[in-house]
C-alpha cells in the first residue's frame, strides 16, 4: 500500500508540473501575441502565481517520492534508467530556475509600464524569448524522464 501511495502522488505531481508547464505556456504565448498590455500583464502575474503555488511543490514532491519508490523497488542510483532521470532533472531545473527569475521580471515590466501608460519595452520581448526556449529542453527533458519512468523495465533488461 505505501508503494501504491507514493506512486500515485509521484504520478499526480508529474501530471500537475507537467499540465502546468504547458498551460503557463500556452496561456504566455497567446496573450503575449495578443498585444494587449492589461491582457499580458494579468497573464504574467497569474504565471508567476501559478508556479509558486503548484510547480514548486511538485518539483520538490517528485524527487522525494521518486527517493522512496527507487527504494521500495531495490533500484540503485547506478542503475542506467535512474541516473539518466535523475541528470535530466538536475537539467530541466536549471532551466526552470533562470525561469521563475524571467518570469518575475516580466510580471514587473508589464505592470509597472501599463501603470505608467507606456508600450512593453523590449526588454519584455527579449525576457520571453528567452523564457520560451529555456522551455524548451525541460518539455524534453521531462518527456524523457517520464519514458525512462513508463519504460525503465524493458530499456535497459
Amino acid at each position: 500500500m505505501i508503494y501504491l501511495t507514493l506512486k500515485l502522488i509521484h504520478i499526480l505531481s508529474a501530471i500537475i508540473l507537467f499540465g502546468l508547464g504547458l498551460g503557463t505556456v500556452f496561456y504566455k504565448i497567446m496573450a503575449d501575441n495578443s498585444g494587449d498590455h492589461a491582457a499580458i500583464a494579468i497573464t504574467s502575474r497569474h504565471v508567476v502565481l501559478a508556479d509558486w503555488w503548484f510547480t514548486t511543490p511538485t518539483v520538490l514532491i517528485q524527487p522525494i517520492t521518486g527517493y522512496f519508490l527507487a527504494q521500495q523497488l531495490s533500484a540503485s542510483f547506478s542503475d542506467s534508467w535512474l541516473f539518466w532521470s535523475l541528470a535530466l532533472y538536475a537539467l530541466t531545473g536549471l532551466c526552470w530556475l533562470p525561469v521563475v527569475w524571467l518570469q518575475i521580471r516580466m510580471r514587473d515590466l508589464a505592470a509597472g509600464s501599463l501603470t505608467q501608460g507606456q508600450a512593453l519595452p523590449e526588454r519584455y520581448f527579449y525576457y520571453s524569448k528567452l523564457w520560451m526556449w529555456l522551455g524548451v529542453p525541460a518539455f524534453f527533458g521531462m518527456i524523457t524522464i517520464t519514458t525512462l519512468m513508463v519504460f525503465h523495465n524493458s530499456l535497459w533488461s
